[in-house]
């Protein structure tokens, strides 16, 4: 009986028609937008084109490998780096604060009666703006204008970085918080404990492990971000990159897109293992 009754079963899968209307409708909604953007691959495959590109990828070889372009690009290497940790600390010392301060993890009534009172919410909406402020502005806008301000240099990019990641952070930092077990800080503020001994007893060590692996990977995009910034003047690998083709010199862009890259897996790698330590 039972594999009659299996027999009988409808083999179709019962997903299979909204998965053909959800692929419908996103394709009518991209649509336009390929539109706009006169988004057209085939262009990308004429004759003409490719023997363009062709032509501009020879440009580009063989890398520059000679003594004193080699010395700049290491000092241009250091400075991406200082760049993205000095920014990141930076931010740090921002998002720390504005993330205890925004989260309900220490709300005292959201820990004792399991949701946070008007009052306690409406204090730290003025915070939770704040964090947004801080990250709706690209780094490169900061950076532009930080350009204006303290001139070419490292030290406009720093500052971008703070700013920029200080709300992307804060506001990350925040839902770590509250998305942790809450049960042991509960426990500690029920027996008289105050707040902060709360966090760091009861919230913190069930948090530490997401917290640190969310931070290594903002520096491995504070690194990325750091050369993006040198296209402003902000220095590093990305101010070099944009004379190199400024002066049409292939060789060089070609070497400091090599860094760039060796620089981006190191860093993958670093953040990996760190990750796996403190496991």
């Amino acid at each position: 009986m039972l594999v009659n009754a299996l027999q009988r079963t409808d083999p179709r899968d019962p997903a299979a028609l909204p998965r053909v209307l959800f692929t419908l409708l996103a394709l009518v909604l991209l649509w336009p937008g390929l539109v706009l953007t006169e988004f057209r691959p085939a262009t990308l495959v004429e004759p003409r084109n490719l023997d363009t590109f062709g032509r501009f990828l020879a440009g580009f070889w063989p890398p520059d490998l000679s003594a004193e372009f080699l010395a700049l690009l290491g000092k241009a290497t250091l400075e991406t780096l200082a760049m993205a940790t000095a920014g990141l600390a930076l931010a740090l010392v921002l998002a720390i604060p504005l993330s205890l301060l925004s989260s309900r993890a220490l709300s005292v009534s959201a820990l004792l009666r399991g949701r946070p009172s008007r009052l306690a919410s409406a204090a730290r909406y003025p915070v939770r703006l704040l964090l947004v402020l801080l990250r709706s502005i690209p780094e490169i806008v900061w950076a532009l204008l930080f350009v204006r301000a303290v001139g070419l240099g490292p030290t406009a990019g720093v500052l971008a970085i703070a700013i920029t990641y200080s709300g992307m952070l804060g506001k990350v930092y925040a839902e770590i918080y509250e998305s942790a077990d809450q049960r042991p800080a509960r426990a500690l503020m029920q027996a008289g404990s105050s707040r902060l001994a709360a966090f760091l007893y009861g919230i913190l060590p069930a948090a530490a492990q997401e917290l640190t692996s969310y931070t290594l990977y903002r520096w491995e995009c504070a690194v990325r971000a750091s050369v993006i910034m040198g296209f402003v003047g902000a220095g590093g690998l990305g101010q070099m990159i944009d004379l190199s083709i400024r002066m049409f010199a292939g060789g060089e862009v070609v070497s400091i897109l090599l860094t760039f890259l060796v620089l981006v897996l190191a860093a993958d790698q670093l953040s990996s293992l760190l990750r796996r330590r403190l496991a």
